[in-house]
């Protein structure tokens, strides 16, 4: 997702991880454990959580490595281009909110921690700016296509299995993974198209809007940031008029 709190402050970046965000590593590593071995969540869950992590670490860094390529390198001193997991954890996002919507029953969804973004320094802000939401989606919709190949031709079919969203029927740990990593990629595409601040879509209406009432927009923007979550709190429903159309179809062509 891009960074809803418009651009990144200058100055020396911290280059590790905080002492809290170790904590809160270790606590959710430790949880998930706890939860494998007292079985309170299946394998589904458990793939679900390991694809996860890495599919929103590619997300994050695609924004900033577009964003370099536009003249902005926040995120390279910040020490976020990187595919070492640790500075990109968020402990609610990445740890906290996956492992309860596993235990919910609602599927895993979830985020990493924003990349830092300065627009003002991007070449063309309002036009580049856009690319530099949309490339996280891309990449996720670029992993769902290649993945979705890797299982649908490459995975023999006495090894193919099914999904209901919530279990997978027995059969190769590595070809479940496959299908997997599809899955939550096509998850974390179709989530952040959805055209509300944080969210990577919103860009898309905030380049539509006219000069004059962008500063009304930025305004109300940093309000706006917890409406997708309210509305999967209060309907866990409403998003899957999105995703279960989009999946059913993924698990019938690569099946």
């Amino acid at each position: 997702m891009s960074n809803p709190w418009g651009p990144a402050p200058q100055g020396p970046q911290r280059q590790g991880p905080s002492p809290r965000t170790v904590a809160w590593i270790i606590a959710g590593v430790a949880l998930v454990v706890v939860l494998v071995r007292t079985h309170h969540i299946n394998t589904f869950e458990i793939l679900l959580i390991c694809a996860l992590i890495p599919s929103v670490i590619l997300h994050e860094v695609s924004h900033g490595a577009m964003a370099l390529v536009f003249g902005d390198d926040t995120a390279k001193r910040a020490g976020r281009l990187t595919l070492n997991p640790i500075p990109h954890i968020d402990p609610f996002g990445t740890i906290i909110l996956p492992v309860i919507l596993a235990l919910s029953g609602l599927g895993v969804i979830g985020w990493a921690k924003p990349v830092p973004v300065n627009v003002s320094r991007l070449r063309h802000p309002r036009n580049e700016g856009v690319a530099v939401s949309l490339i996280g989606p891309a990449v996720n919709i670029a992993l769902v296509l290649i993945f979705g190949f890797v299982y649908g031709y490459m995975v023999p079919m006495q090894d193919k299995i099914y999904t209901n969203f919530t279990s997978v029927l027995p059969g190769p740990v590595w070809a479940q993974y496959i299908f997997v990593l599809g899955y939550i990629n096509i998850l974390l595409a179709v989530f952040n198209l959805i055209p509300l601040p944080p969210l990577d879509g919103s860009a898309v209406l905030e380049r539509l809007l006219p000069a004059s009432a962008l500063p009304g927009y930025y305004r109300i923007r940093p309000f706006t940031m917890f409406v997708p979550l309210i509305i999967v709190v209060l309907d866990p429903s409403a998003l899957q008029h999105l995703f279960v159309p989009v999946i059913d179809r993924y698990s019938r062509i690569v099946s």
